[in-house]
């Protein structure tokens, strides 16, 4: 019999992916990884209660149960990265590291070592001999924060929620009376449940109060707690208050300045041509052409020509895309194949 490590995190969805895997044949094993139980203030970390709801799924469905320490690789391989990223200016995503270095690395290899053929996990996406494609629910699909997984390690991957809708997994989830069926979805970031960004990068991040200054004009119009916090064409956080909402268009760490304006059509906030560093390609890298991209989740696709110079990749976009900021990931499509992607320089 096939043994499967399944990733469970106490939530609906790897929950329902444990149950199906049961059901279809597979020998199951559920898995805890321990990446992160550090409470903020006020803000109680929730791996304690999602550690115990799911090994309740665990013993409702009359599997083994392990729990997986992962808490230092995770604190150095995601949480370091995201506040050096932060710290220069940029705009990182933890969730695809952790699917990088954790999930589809240390995971992988950890649940190998112990005995495992396969792992799987709770992801709305589709795997086909080390190829990953999206969901069949698009408004779920989160092939955007698989991108940097390597083909090797989505040849020892099952998704098996890749074939269904949200309400769907919920509907079957019920319909198996899991303990899980009626949890909410997580939020905010990836380990620490609903604190933002924000509260998080507090901790860790002095806060230093500069201006804000009207980009037109040079005017100065507001404080802040530091241009760390700001990303481009960030509007909420700013407590300019009356009239036009501001928009931010650039910060200048080194000044700790954040540069505004009303001006929605202002250059700054838009872009044609985007340079990729860091790309990673699932399987073989594409050849230059015209492909689908993603400029963060749940953006919708947009069209754009692939080039290469000197191994650098650039994107050329077809229609203007709105605050692409520094950092972020852009995820190139062909079809519904995700082939890889890169981090905007």
């Amino acid at each position: 019999m096939i043994k499967v490590y399944v990733g469970m995190s106490g939530g609906v969805d790897s929950s329902l992916t444990a149950a199906l895997l049961k059901e279809q044949g597979y020998d199951v094993t559920g898995v805890y990884m321990k990446n992160w139980t550090k409470d903020l203030p006020g803000m109680k970390c929730p791996w304690a209660d999602d550690l115990a709801d799911a090994k309740r799924v665990a013993v409702q469905l009359g599997i083994d149960f392990k729990v997986f320490d992962f808490e230092n690789e995770y604190k150095q391989k995601v949480v370091d990265y995201m506040i050096e990223e932060y710290k220069a200016g940029r705009t990182p995503n933890p969730d695809i590291m952790c699917n990088q270095e954790v999930k589809f690395k240390i995971f992988l290899e950890t649940a190998l070592e112990d005995g495992a053929d396969l792992i799987a996990t709770g992801h709305y996406a589709r795997v086909n001999d080390g190829v990953l494609k999206m969901a069949v629910d698009t408004n779920k699909d989160q092939t955007y924060f698989l991108y940097r997984v390597t083909g090797a390690a989505l040849e020892k991957t099952l998704f098996p929620l890749g074939e269904y809708t949200k309400p769907t997994v919920r509907d079957m989830a019920k319909e198996r009376g899991l303990f899980t069926a009626g949890k909410k979805d997580s939020q905010g970031i990836c380990f620490v449940g609903k604190v933002g960004i924000r509260e998080f990068l507090s901790q860790y991040v002095q806060q230093i109060p500069g201006e804000i200054i009207d980009k037109k004009t040079g005017k100065i119009l507001g404080h802040h707690d530091g241009a760390i916090f700001y990303t481009l064409g960030q509007r909420h956080g700013l407590d300019l208050g009356g009239g036009l909402p501001y928009y931010v268009v650039g910060k200048n760490m080194d000044k700790n300045e954040v540069y505004v304006t009303t001006d929605l059509n202002d250059k700054t906030l838009w872009k044609a041509t985007v340079q990729l560093e860091l790309t990673h390609w699932i399987n073989d890298a594409p050849n230059p052409g015209t492909y689908d991209i993603r400029i963060r989740h749940r953006a919708p696709l947009t069209a754009a020509d692939l080039t290469f110079n000197d191994g650098q990749a650039a994107l050329t976009l077809h229609d203007e895309q709105r605050a692409i900021a520094s950092g972020q990931s852009v995820v190139i499509y062909d079809g519904d194949i995700c082939l890889g992607g890169g981090i905007v320089l």
